[in-house]
């Protein structure tokens, strides 16, 4: 699991504050975790998650005016531009409103709550493994020749199914547009493509 950068000491002002709870709140999200261990965003989709973090932060820092409503609109955005994921479980909100809890506590100069967010955040990335707030990343275990086949001699009614199909998003297929005699493209409903 790809985890926040490491901050190289403590931080010290309000804006270095700010920064961090920005991406353990965006750490945190399962939608953007998933997003990011699926490489829905391609090969730098940490990256991506990464680049969000430093784009709400210049966000909040230079338009003070933005509101929790503004916020979500964005992640909802960047989920579907960057990462081809549509946020509908209503995920985005709950993840805006702890940022912006975060930008009034730091405003306040109150750094313990995000300070105890980060020692919760490295204790449980300690514990932690592939697991992501109740996703599992499921290794590709196919090439392992050491597997054992168990046998269950006791009900002779089981069938070997195999191993099921791995999930793949299957590309769009792209309809070319048709053109007529007279150089007009035929306008054709979703439907009937």
């Amino acid at each position: 699991m790809a985890q926040p950068a490491q901050p190289q000491q403590q931080p010290t002002t309000a804006a270095s504050y700010l920064d961090l709870g920005i991406t353990l709140a965006i750490n945190s999200w399962p939608a953007m975790n998933l997003a990011v261990q699926s490489n829905w965003g391609g090969p730098t989709s940490a990256d991506k998650r990464d680049w969000l973090c430093g784009a709400i932060s210049d966000m909040l820092s230079e338009r003070p005016e933005t509101d929790g409503e503004d916020l979500e609109d964005v992640l909802i955005q960047v989920m579907n531009d960057e990462f081809d994921v549509v946020v509908d479980d209503e995920s985005a909100a709950p993840v805006a409103a702890q940022i912006m809890e975060i930008r009034a506590l730091t405003a306040r100069g109150e750094f313990a709550p995000i300070q105890a967010m980060w020692e919760a955040w490295q204790a449980k990335s300690q514990k932690g493994g592939n697991t992501v707030d109740g996703f599992r990343r499921v290794e590709d275990q196919e090439g392992s020749d050491d597997e054992e086949e168990e046998t269950d001699d006791g009900d002779e009614d089981d069938v070997d199914m195999g191993e099921a199909p791995a999930l793949v998003r299957a590309p769009k297929e792209k309809v070319e547009p048709e053109v007529d005699d007279d150089g007009f493209t035929k306008v054709v409903g979703k439907k009937r493509r």
